[in-house]
């Protein structure tokens, strides 16, 4: 559950939580902190194999369509502390201090493949390859048909893209540092190489359109006339290029952005800015490469949940292994939410679509959310015949999917 290492304390006084567990006794927040500082690099290491071993385990039991495509998203993160004597804490860009932990994830299910825990001032690209080539292994000899990275421009590492590229079944997708040399070249296109990009509506409407309300942040920063950046418009072009690290040419598209800076209601100046994206996926449009790229951004989520969620992304301990063995320790709590859901049958029969909704429904929540459907269920414990009896004392509308897993795991 969503606890920290001081709430051990309130847990292992309460008689009904360590007869759930058919425990005597759980270690107390300062046995817990030394177990965390008993780890070393390797031994983490070797706890993320160990984890990558039961979620193959979990894989395996999918449908032949989950492995048509593993998306590995991969950004760091800041992790900040107000303590002062934690080794491994540094600065970072913002003035933070603390750690910058690297988090590699998958798209399709939310779950974490590997977490690096790192000196708050190291760049967010800092060992990513490694982690890379590890997730692509561990993608790969699941039987995924193919893997997707990707990454923001910081992990745009053109001295790994020839490798990568040619890894078979493996594309990757980064964001790409607008360059003078890149914003020259998409200057000189030509003008009919351009096109507009028109983005799809974020949501469908099945009912009839409700009316907009009033925009209050709008009002008030034209009331005071602050300048602010309007977007008018996008334009997608694409052209070939080969970093100076690289060997092969790679599909290069680049967004262009005519924003209008403004000062209240009147306009000041007009502006261009360029993004670019670089990748070797030939087949997808240009617009489905932006599309994919912007669907990263989905991983601050990920992230949101890490820390107020499972409160993974935290620095209890006093060093820098001993911190990373908690936080991988610590989101193993959300990969079982993925793996809960993931375990959830899908029959053949006039029953089956809804059953993918559920699991899709499932793996979509929010770890809080998760605890209160599934986890903290008033129940009674009973022993009997060697065995522990919990007995559901309330009902809610989503145990109906919880009785379909305990009837598949054989509870």
């Amino acid at each position: 559950m969503e606890i920290g290492v001081q709430d051990l304390e309130l847990l292992r006084n309460d008689e009904t939580f360590l007869n759930a567990l058919d425990a005597r006794r759980i270690p107390d927040p300062t046995t817990a902190g030394d177990f965390c500082r008993r780890f070393l690099a390797s031994d983490v290491e070797a706890l993320i194999d160990a984890i990558n071993e039961v979620r193959r385990r979990v894989w395996a039991e999918q449908p032949e369509s989950f492995f048509d495509c593993a998306t590995i998203d991969l950004d760091g993160t800041l992790v900040g502390t107000t303590g002062q004597c934690k080794e491994g804490m540094d600065i970072a860009y913002d003035g933070t201090w603390g750690y910058h932990p690297l988090v590699v994830s998958l798209a399709e299910t939310g779950e974490v493949l590997s977490i690096v825990n790192r000196p708050g001032n190291r760049p967010s690209h800092e060992g990513a390859a490694r982690e890379v080539n590890r997730s692509l292994v561990l993608c790969l000899e699941a039987g995924f048909r193919t893997v997707l990275l990707r990454g923001d421009t910081d992990f745009s590492q053109t001295q790994y893209l020839d490798g990568w590229n040619a890894i078979h079944k493996t594309r990757f997708l980064f964001g790409y540092d607008a360059v003078p040399t890149l914003v020259r070249k998409a200057e000189e296109l030509p003008d009919h190489a351009w096109r507009r990009l028109t983005r799809p509506a974020r949501y469908h409407v099945n009912t009839q359109p409700r009316r907009t309300p009033e925009n209050v942040k709008a009002r008030i920063v034209t009331e005071r006339e602050y300048e602010t950046l309007r977007l008018d418009s996008e334009d997608i072009a694409e052209f070939e290029y080969r970093p100076t690290a690289c060997r092969q040419k790679y599909r290069m598209v680049v967004i262009r952005k005519n924003i209008t800076k403004a000062k209240g209601e009147a306009a000041l100046f007009d502006e261009v800015r360029y993004f670019f994206y670089i990748t070797n996926e030939r087949e997808w449009s240009a617009d489905a490469i932006v599309f994919s790229a912007n669907d990263r951004c989905h991983q601050e989520n990920l992230h949101a949940q890490l820390k107020s969620g499972v409160r993974a992304l935290r620095a209890p301990v006093d060093t820098l292994e001993s911190n990373w063995a908690y936080m991988v320790m610590t989101a193993l709590g959300w990969n079982v939410k993925a793996w809960w859901a993931l375990s959830l049958p899908e029959p053949p029969g006039r029953w089956r679509d809804k059953y993918r909704q559920e699991k899709r429904w499932v793996l979509g929540l929010e770890f809080r959310s998760f605890v209160h459907a599934f986890v903290g269920l008033p129940c009674q414990v009973l022993r009997t015949g060697r065995k522990l009896v919990y007995r559901l004392l309330s009902w809610n509308p989503h145990l109906r999917v919880f009785f379909r897993l305990v009837e598949t795991l054989n509870c």
